[in-house]
């Protein structure tokens, strides 16, 4: 691939599927932020919502809409992103990755997780787009190098986002738009964590006490803010956007890396 302007990297709080249909706070930044970036030459997402034993990339010319949830209006399963892939792309993370080896799959595609946020960042589905997948045997730390050894892919065009939420805790969902304390007191723990740079603390967020424990019960949706942060270069600015705790036990907070 040839290479381009370096890309920031981005972590996402994706929330519910309905903010890939509904126009709020969370859709209208996600679409701002869209406007705001370089144009990618493609995009590296990696999803809460794309588990494995063993890591994988998709690797098809043509993924398809996975509609990974249940219960929703009908208006959001009929939403295709017919964005393109990269063979190109999956073959080079394939390359780039040391610490383990990387499947180069055929069969997932684009779960909501990548779709919701890309379809408002960038609408025209036009930017070719591969998913990572979260291999789920492994520790925090290894997702974390993983990121690490990904981050050249920055300097060759390559826009990497990382899709989940800091606090994601289901079973503890309020309907309406409040907070719990505990959400808010770890959603602020590691928003310091972040801008003071101190990644270790976030890779063991299990130490991190009772609020870590309620905030993060599988670690799937938090994952993913580990490869972003991984990235990170010295001297490089941290921002947030979409930076709220709702539904009681969901932090949308994202941050942008540059």
């Amino acid at each position: 691939m040839q290479i381009k302007e370096k890309m920031p990297a981005l972590f996402v709080g994706h929330g519910s599927p309905m903010n890939a249909i509904e126009d709020n706070e969370f859709s209208r930044a996600w679409a701002e932020v869209g406007k705001a970036l370089p144009k990618p030459q493609a995009v590296l997402c990696v999803s809460a919502h794309w588990e494995t034993a063993g890591t994988l990339v998709t690797a098809m010319e043509h993924p398809k809409t996975i509609h990974d949830f249940g219960g929703f209006p009908r208006e959001l399963y009929e939403m295709q992103y017919s964005a393109p892939g990269s063979p190109e792309l999956a073959r080079l993370i394939q390359g780039t990755v040391k610490k383990v080896q990387v499947g180069l799959d055929q069969d997932w595609g684009l779960d909501h997780g990548t779709w919701s946020v890309l379809g408002r960042m960038f609408p025209d589905a036009d930017i070719p787009v591969v998913q990572l997948s979260l291999d789920r045997t492994q520790e925090p730390a290894l997702h974390y190098a993983l990121g690490k050894e990904l981050r050249a892919l920055r300097n060759k065009g390559i826009l990497i986002v990382g899709s989940g939420n800091m606090v994601h805790n289901l079973r503890m969902m309020a309907w309406q738009d409040e907070a719990y304390d505990w959400a808010i007191e770890f959603d602020e723990t590691l928003k310091q964590l972040i801008l003071s740079g101190d990644h270790d603390s976030i890779i063991h967020y299990q130490d991190l006490g009772k609020a870590a424990r309620l905030a993060v019960p599988t670690n799937e949706h938090y994952l993913p803010l580990l490869y972003v942060l991984a990235m990170q270069d010295q001297q490089e600015r941290i921002r947030f956007f979409a930076d709220r705790v709702t539904f009681g036990a969901i932090s949308m907070r994202s941050l942008w890396i540059d």
